[in-house]
């Protein structure tokens, strides 16, 4: 798998923005609007986190699509394309995890 993969995920998810709610679940969840679509994603990642914890690798690899499919919606949802998380991973990568949680700004 490439980044191409979620690139083109991300734009069916784009071109489904607008079909009918009846016949696109991607449609439905742009109608739920982003609450929704948050939910979905927390959902996800926690029966993600339940199939790793019970260490059934197939379960996580599925659960882990259905969370990255998600995501991909709410990053739509809120105006984000997967370049921009993808031009922030390369701003990180080989920096420490530490020394870059440091350098964020406090909240």
């Amino acid at each position: 798998m490439t980044a191409e993969v979620i690139e083109r995920l991300f734009q069916t998810i784009e071109s489904r923005r607008e079909a009918d709610p009846q016949t696109s679940y991607t449609a439905k969840l742009f109608c739920k609007g982003t609450q929704r679509i948050a939910q979905k994603v927390g959902e996800e990642a926690v029966e993600t986190v339940i199939a790793a914890v019970a260490k059934d690798k197939e379960h996580v690899i599925s659960e882990s699509a259905d969370l990255l499919y998600h995501l991909c919606v709410l990053w739509a949802d809120a105006g984000i394309s997967p370049a921009d998380v993808f031009q922030t991973l390369e701003k990180r990568e080989g920096v420490s995890g530490i020394a870059e949680k440091n350098a964020r700004p406090k909240e």
